[in-house]
């Protein structure tokens, strides 16, 4: 069965140079959360604290939060990229984390190479990446580019690949990070219409967005992320409404209407 549990799970970042005024906010401006020490006495940057969660089959979870509140921090723990400090956190499902787009991307090989170790990556075979690959070449529009190695790539480029590739397998948890990277409106518009179709396939959706539009189209709950915790949970609507004020909120329960029970405006 596909789910996420996590109890009262931490994640701390020591900071053993705590006199550098420069290394605590470049972390603190990363991680989000507030400084403390840990049991040893060590600085450390609370990044993530007390976060339960208990996500299953057809969960679309929304996070709304401000640069810095830890919306990021979430996914990666959510992801196993981060292992929680205190507390637990407890994943069941082939998971498909959209952030992060460079991990297991190697620039000295060429585009088509890296289709197939990116989707060896995020658990797929061989064979069915062979099967992506002309699905993937067209959805990213780097034509011949993709004979070529990946250093040669802008980072629009590069985004617009690993896009391809991420897009084009079956998750069963999907973690999204609309902040993906630096490609032309024209290629985002067509890249949300993948992800939205992504989403559809997907069991359980962890979304951090900054769109009320796209999380009033792809979410059914959210959490409002802020200096580590979660401060609400709920409707879109009710979240958003706490987060940035009622009009903001009046107008994403309108957007629900629209894109889940077919309402007008």
């Amino acid at each position: 069965m596909v789910s996420i549990d996590t109890y009262n799970a931490c994640v701390d970042f020591p900071i053993f140079d705590a006199k550098s005024r420069s290394l605590k906010k470049a972390v603190m401006s990363s991680a989000g959360g507030k400084i403390g020490k840990n049991a040893s006495n060590t600085v450390v940057v609370e990044a993530l604290r007390d976060i339960n969660l208990h996500l299953r089959e057809g969960d679309r979870v929304g996070l709304v939060g401000h640069n810095g509140a830890g919306k990021s921090t979430l996914l990666r723990l959510l992801s196993g990229i981060y292992e929680p400090t205190r507390g637990s956190a407890i994943v069941r499902g082939r998971v498909a984390p959209v952030f992060d787009l460079g991990v297991g991307m190697d620039p000295e090989i060429s585009g088509y190479e890296n289709i197939i170790i990116r989707g060896l990556f995020l658990g797929q075979t061989r064979k069915q990446m062979k099967a992506k690959i002309d699905d993937i070449a067209e959805f990213s529009e780097l034509g011949d580019y993709l004979n070529m190695p990946l250093r040669t790539y802008s980072t629009g480029m590069r985004v617009r690949l690993a896009l391809g590739v991420v897009t084009s397998i079956e998750p069963e948890i999907l973690l999204l990070d609309e902040g993906i990277g630096a490609v032309d409106a024209a290629f985002m518009s067509k890249a949300r219409v993948r992800l939205a179709e992504m989403v559809e396939r997907s069991g359980i959706l962890v979304f951090a967005s900054h769109s009320n539009d796209f999380l009033a189209q792809l979410c059914n709950t959210a959490l409002w992320v802020d200096k580590g915790v979660i401060r609400q949970a709920g409707l879109v609507s009710d979240v958003v409404g706490a987060y940035e004020g009622p009009e903001a909120g009046e107008h994403v329960a309108k957007l629900v209407q629209r894109f889940h029970y077919g309402a007008e405006e």
